[in-house]
């Protein structure tokens, strides 16, 4: 067996959130404080890694200072990727270019901050490591806005997500009574196949906030005939209908209905297709079949990092997996995943646990069934408790010139 490295290297991964940094922050202070000589970062993760595109931390973040607006930043410090490695069988060399440039720069410990893709990276090294006895210990990191990895109670990066939909369909709720004349808003929420950020929108719902009047998920197959009804009832009833919608939201057949549109866009490394145009799609069979007036708003890449209203709770809870995975993979673990075990909701309560990668990678948790109402278009009081504890609080940004100060790597 390889005797083990010195240093710690860590990559980000996939689409960026408001709190992937806080994550990084976790694992650099934490590899820090058991002894890492240097921990690098890679510069657009694995892919980055194999051209040799690495940074030591300590260089580019030098005080406390640089901590703390890192903590505050959106997206992704390090740069990301999708890249999909392919099975260590299918191309051994790239492998062992791999770990090559892991043992020139003494790594011993190695962090992967991402979602399902970034886990399946993290499976396929740490069992390239156990077949060929290198003792690199592989650790993965959660983050993802849409919710969806299994065996964590929730992922980082969601929470501040699920804030920013729920204050930003309070503020469209608003704009859409105005005129007071009959208009109908279909609002275009990530989420490929899973609806927990969709969801997200019945947090506009309050006692000062009509609330959204349908939410749809990808969980539940989409009927376009009886939409189209629904919404015929209720733009009469009405002045103001806003309408979430999953972009991964599909007919029976499997198709996406942005598929409908033919203006779907390429596939990625993973296979997974761009999806957009389902509201634009809707809004404007609206149109046609209704003659109401009706808008699509596709939020796009702008909930993903809205760190101006992060979650308090979400940033802390970002930080505290990278430090455990630190922690863990110090302590001999590999190839496994931090998750997040809720232990209450009043007072909440959350703690830190280990799961064995190969229980997450390319596994995706849906919305329960039973937190969808029977008429498919809602979601139930158990979702809004699961999700409320989770928008807590703020972390106030670090204002210059009266805007946030973000940091990044020149």
């Amino acid at each position: 067996m390889e005797k083990m490295g010195r240093n710690a290297i860590v990559g980000q991964s996939g689409g960026p959130t408001a709190v992937i940094n806080s994550s990084l922050v976790g694992v650099f202070q934490a590899a820090k404080s058991r002894g890492a000589q240097h921990v690098y970062g890679m510069r657009y993760g694995v892919k980055g890694l194999l051209e040799e595109q690495v940074v030591d931390l300590s260089d580019t973040l030098r005080d406390n200072l640089d901590i703390e607006i890192l903590k505050r930043t959106p997206a992704s410090y390090l740069g990301s990727c999708r890249y999909k490695l392919p099975v260590p069988a299918e191309d051994p060399a790239l492998y062992e270019k791999l770990f090559g440039i892991l043992k020139k720069l003494d790594v011993g410990y190695f962090f992967y901050i991402g979602g399902n893709d970034s886990m399946d990276t993290i499976s396929k090294l740490s069992d390239y490591a156990c077949m060929t006895g290198s003792d690199i210990k592989f650790m993965g990191v959660p983050k993802t806005i849409d919710n969806d990895l299994m065996n964590t109670d929730h992922t980082p990066g969601y929470g501040s997500a699920a804030k920013y939909i729920g204050a930003i369909m309070k503020e469209i709720t608003r704009d859409s009574l105005v005129y007071g004349t009959r208009n109908v808003t279909i609002v275009e929420v990530m989420g490929r196949n899973a609806g927990w950020l969709t969801g997200a929108a019945a947090l506009a719902k309050a006692e000062d906030c009509e609330g959204v009047d349908m939410i749809c998920l990808p969980e539940v197959a989409f009927d376009i005939d009886h939409f189209i009804e629904r919404l015929d009832v209720l733009q009469r009833a009405k002045a103001g209908v806003v309408i979430a919608v999953s972009e991964g939201v599909r007919v029976h057949d499997g198709r996406y209905v942005c598929e409908l549109t033919e203006e779907l866009g390429p596939v990625d490394a993973f296979g997974h297709k761009t999806l957009t145009g389902a509201a634009r799609f809707l809004a404007n069979k609206a149109v046609r079949e209704l003659g109401c007036k009706a808008r699509a708003i596709e939020l796009s890449t702008l909930q993903r990092c809205s760190s101006h209203m992060a979650s308090r709770v979400d940033i802390t809870e970002a930080f505290q997996v990278g430090g455990a995975a630190a922690k863990a993979a110090f302590e001999g673990h590999s190839g496994e995943m931090v998750g997040l075990r809720r232990l209450s909701n009043d007072p909440y309560q959350c703690t830190t646990e280990l799961h064995d990668i190969h229980t997450i990678a390319n596994f995706e948790k849906k919305v329960p069934g039973e937190w969808i109402t029977p008429d498919g278009v809602g979601v139930t009081q158990e979702f809004l408790a699961y999700m409320r504890p989770l928008i807590q609080a703020e972390l106030t940004p670090i204002y210059v010139d009266g805007l946030p100060r973000h940091i990044y790597i020149k």
